[in-house]
């Protein structure tokens, strides 16, 4: 279950990834209680972001605004549904505009992060007082206070022909190990795997701490993943792990997260 908001009057809803990830039939419901199945246009990984379309026409679509101009301190507010037609509000302002890096595979270069908190279920608007759309609603970042992440409208403007598109080009996958890690000072720790995927397959445990990926020292998220990135789907990835009191090499036979979650 989760929020989306329509952004084209042709009935393509904007949510985000994991509210269909790995659903075969996607039900909506609109405000006024019109329910339909609705098609799974995109999952679009590198973003995080989905599109769903539902067979209606001239439906009210949102506008979207760019973070072009945004600026720390702006007010905003999250529309998010609670299920069963329920809805609620928050407001807040803007705290932070820039990269962030999660415990899985995941990169924003640009994200947002507000001080309103999600009242509800994930992938719903984040709006200005004039009702544009700057993001879509991801996570409550409860870890690190009271803040909420939002993947900008700009990842829609921007993709929104590849994500119509369908699945990206296989030019523009990038492998995937299955790893979920957190930041240690200088250095990476493998946290837990995805079962039956690439790094479990290949013998990656949880705490191994990761120094270097294919000779290229590693000395946080961003630059782990950025560095696997420069494989594609199906190429061979070397680690070298430091596992108990010793440092070891497991080569990884990277994978294609769209295809695995299929």
């Amino acid at each position: 279950m989760g929020s989306g908001t329509v952004v084209d009057a042709a009935g393509l809803i904007l949510t985000v990834n994991y509210v269909v990830l790995g659903a075969e039939q996607v039900r909506v419901t609109l405000l006024d209680q019109r329910a339909y199945v609705a098609e799974v246009v995109r999952h679009d990984y590198a973003s995080g972001l989905a599109l769903v379309r539902i067979p209606e026409d001239h439906l009210s679509a949102l506008p979207l605004r760019r973070t072009t101009d945004l600026v720390p301190g702006e007010e905003v507010f999250i529309v998010a549904s609670v299920g069963e037609g329920g809805v609620r509000v928050a407001s807040g302002a803007i705290s932070y505009i820039g990269p962030f890096d999660a415990n899985w595979e995941y990169v924003l270069d640009r994200a947002i992060m507000t001080t309103a908190m999600n009242p509800g279920l994930g992938g719903g608007p984040l709006l200005d007082t004039q009702g544009r759309v700057v993001g879509v609603v991801s996570l409550n970042l409860n870890e690190i206070g009271r803040f909420s992440l939002s993947i900008p409208a700009d990842y829609y403007l921007d993709g929104r022909d590849t994500l119509l598109g369908g699945r990206a080009p296989a030019a523009t996958t990038r492998a995937w190990l299955g790893i979920f890690c957190y930041a240690v000072k200088d250095h990476v720790v493998i946290a837990g795997l995805l079962p039956g995927g690439p790094g479990e397959q290949a013998g990656l445990k949880a705490g191994d701490v990761i120094l270097a990926v294919d000779g290229q020292d590693v000395g946080d998220r961003r630059s782990l993943y950025r560095l696997l990135w420069t494989h594609r789907p199906g190429e061979s990835v070397t680690l070298k792990i430091f596992r108990g009191r010793e440092m070891c090499t497991v080569t990884v036979a990277s994978g294609d997260v769209e295809e695995f979650f299929s």
